[in-house]
């Protein structure tokens, strides 16, 4: 007799809520904002975005083991490895959210070149140069 398969448990809300307390310690308030209300207004965007949340922000990063600022330092490492530019985007400012500095980015990026190649690597500081501009630009934030 086989038994039969069970569907996929479904994303808990505990796992959501994790994933949206790292998603914007890291990534900011404003991104996450906008990413869910984009989900809200799009019915085939909203699986993804509640898989992103869940998932990877809460059962992924929700682990012990890692801190946030070392798993924003594999992230970017990854993404820097795979050319995923828009992803890097983020991730590198979710990476100075998380405490690393910009001399650090520096040095994390050099080292991207010894082993994910010399272009990957150019392309990671032209991406992260649009980082620093950006923030750099951006009004500073109000004291409370």
């Amino acid at each position: 007799m086989t038994e039969a398969v069970q569907p996929p448990q479904a994303i808990t809300p505990d796992a959501l809520a994790l994933g949206e307390r790292h998603r914007r310690q890291t990534m900011g308030d404003a991104f996450v904002d906008s990413a869910l209300a984009a989900a809200r207004e799009d019915e085939f965007m909203k699986p993804l975005q509640e898989a992103v949340t869940g998932l990877a922000w809460g059962a992924v990063w929700g682990r012990p083991g890692l801190s946030l600022k070392h798993r924003s330092l594999v992230t970017v490492s990854v993404l820097v490895a795979t050319g995923r530019r828009q992803e890097l985007k983020g991730h590198i400012r979710g990476l100075l959210n998380n405490g690393w500095t910009v001399a650090e980015l520096q040095e994390i990026l050099l080292h991207c070149a010894c082993y994910c190649g010399m272009p990957a690597a150019v392309d990671g500081f032209r991406v992260a140069q649009e980082v620093l501009a950006e923030r750099a630009a951006a009004p500073a934030p109000a004291a409370s």
